[in-house]
């Protein structure tokens, strides 16, 4: 007897379906997993063992088998735990096969028996509903896997919940839906001193998903300016909050599986790799952009970031998506975010400045600057520059705005005047021969 149970595996944020294959014949006490597995997934019979011992069950002294069909397909992840074992009970006969023929299974297991949260639930479980079949995951991610739709969702918390689920001893219940909560904590644009240009600059790039480009000395604002971005964000679509919720999903940075709501705001550090910004590595995981989809990527000290890592963006900014070529996977993930920028003048930062720019300049400016490309800048529909706050500008009281939200066109703001902020965007600037923005 060979028992089947049906689990899948990631390609990027493609779901591809695997059958587990399990059996028990004479011959000696070993226990074996082929079919292209990865390090985790040879070691989950560890895992397997010890929580079925952790139930009061043994393996059987035999040779078991275990098969992960298709076998030339690579698999990777701990989420095979779970099927191995549903599999092995149901070759030991604890489980009738019939009650898990309709379920896709997925789930780390513990050494005591309790399940643990996986990547990948959401998309796991879109997939199970278009081959109209249930879902077993952790119980943690049961809200994440309901919204699916129409499906058969178990998210027991222990295999003993999920064999008693099966025997009749015990029903789980069906979970409901998580969602995201709205912050109410972020940073809010009225908190910005000055800068009036820059602030009408960036209600113009949230409501048009402009990239822009800012440009001052140290200590101007332009990391606090993008930084109160999100606030003036309308919030997620549904159709956009399953999207984005996938690719966190896949990355596993869903909390409590929960769907986000809110766009997303990435801010790497400059010293980010290629990997890490465009995707990639020994999982070909999403980077940075990907996981800016549908929301903002904020790269501060734009030319400190590496060169290659930079020229990276320049295709998924005209596509919305990025394609990962590797020897052993040719992936994509979505990539249609929305680029913010902030560098300084020079290396120093205070060119232009005669009581503190260095004595290099205009040259030095000329030089920091060339590190971006001119087909990088040519992404950028808004260039301005941010100057430094005087004191002066400190003392007076921050204009009084009426904001409100639009789910369709973003934020329009609506001055004390009773003017609209409005219009075409104002033409992109670009770099003289001095440096200086123009």
């Amino acid at each position: 007897m060979v028992a089947r149970v049906q689990t899948v595996t990631f390609q990027g944020i493609d779901v591809l379906p695997v059958d587990v294959q399990v059996q028990i014949s004479g011959g000696l006490p070993k226990f074996t997993i082929v079919g292209l597995a990865d390090k985790a997934v040879a070691e989950s019979k560890e895992r397997v063992r010890s929580a079925l011992y952790a139930m009061g069950l043994a393996l059987p002294p035999k040779h078991i088998a275990v098969n992960l069909a298709p076998a030339d397909l690579i698999k990777e992840g701990s989420h095979f735990d779970l099927p191995i074992a549903v599999a092995l009970l149901v070759a030991m006969e604890v489980i009738q096969p019939e009650n898990v023929k309709p379920f896709v299974v997925l789930g780390e297991l513990g050494l005591d028996s309790k399940i643990a949260p996986v990547n990948g639930v959401l998309p796991a479980a879109i997939h199970t509903a278009s081959m109209q079949m249930g879902l077993v995951c952790p119980e943690q991610q049961g809200g994440e896997a309901a919204w699916a739709g129409n499906i058969d969702v178990l998210a027991p918390g222990s295999l003993l919940s999920l064999i008693n689920h099966f025997s009749g001893r015990q029903m789980l219940s069906p979970p409901k839906p998580k969602i995201e909560e709205a912050k109410t904590n972020l940073p809010d644009l009225k908190d910005v001193k000055g800068q009036e240009n820059a602030k009408r600059a960036l209600e113009i790039a949230a409501t048009g998903g402009h990239n822009l480009l800012m440009i001052g000395p140290p200590g101007a604002g332009k990391s606090m300016l993008a930084a109160r971005l999100p606030g003036i964000l309308p919030d997620l679509s549904p159709a956009e909050a399953l999207q984005v919720s996938m690719i966190h999903s896949i990355a596993g940075h869903l909390k409590e599986g929960k769907l986000l709501k809110q766009r997303p705001f990435r801010d790497p550090h400059h010293s980010a790799s290629l990997p890490a910004l465009a995707g990639g590595g020994l999982k070909a995981k999403p980077g940075e952009i990907s996981l800016a989809h549908r929301g903002v990527l904020f790269l501060d000290e734009l030319p400190e970031f590496q060169r290659g890592a930079l020229e990276a963006l320049r295709q998924p900014l005209e596509t919305g998506k990025v394609s990962i070529a590797r020897a052993n996977a040719h992936l994509s993930y979505p990539a249609r975010f929305q680029l913010i920028a902030a560098l300084n003048p020079c290396k120093c930062g205070y060119m232009g400045d005669p009581s503190r720019e260095c004595s290099r300049a205009p040259r030095c400016g000329q030089d920091y600057q060339n590190r971006i490309s001119g087909p990088l800048l040519d992404r950028f529909d808004l260039v301005i520059d941010v100057p430094a706050v005087s004191i002066r500008d400190l003392d007076l009281p921050p204009p009084q705005r009426r904001q409100r939200r639009d789910s369709r066109t973003g934020p329009t703001d609506k001055t004390a005047s009773g003017g609209t902020v409005s219009g075409p965007s104002p033409k992109p600037r670009h770099f003289d021969q001095c440096g200086d923005a123009r």
